[in-house]
């Protein structure tokens, strides 16, 4: 029970803006799981979730992950730019077609990222999967690795 709470709140905060334990509560109670305050406190606690500043300039709960998109390491690095061809999602898995050779490399450099909402990552010779949640962490990580790679092309 406690595995699946915490998989359901990991899955919460990446879909709705949770600003308190409050709220977070209400949410767990809509999907069946009736907590208290000092669970949800202790399970914030023991999943390591941090409050960041929303877009709209609201602290929200997230995990505390880097995001590659504000990497300075990953945005430096031209082995995305020089390597990676093409990158699309299908559901959950997102495929990034890379030169011959160079996914190992490119993968290795994404895996140091630790991505939010990735799962686990493979490479072959070159192409990389990378597993997602979901699929809303699929279109993410795609939409936030063009716009890496993006930013190295201008």
């Amino acid at each position: 029970m406690k595995r699946r709470r915490l998989e359901k709140i990991i899955e919460l905060i990446g879909e709705h803006k949770i600003e308190t334990q409050e709220e977070l509560q209400s949410y767990l109670r809509e999907s069946g799981f009736d907590v208290t305050q000092a669970t949800i406190s202790r399970d914030i606690k023991e999943l390591r979730l941090v409050k960041e500043l929303s877009p709209e300039g609201r602290y929200i709960y997230t995990p505390r992950m880097r995001d590659p998109k504000y990497d300075p390491d990953l945005r430096k690095s031209g082995i995305l730019n020089e390597s990676v061809l093409r990158v699309d999602f299908a559901m959950n898995t997102v495929c990034v077609k890379c030169r011959a050779g160079t996914a190992g490399a490119v993968c290795a450099a994404l895996d140091g990222t630790r991505w939010s909402g990735v799962v686990g990552t493979i490479a072959g010779d070159d192409t990389i999967f990378i597993l997602c949640r979901n699929e809303k962490s699929a279109r993410l990580f795609s939409s936030n690795l063009e716009s890496v790679i993006n930013a190295q092309n201008s």
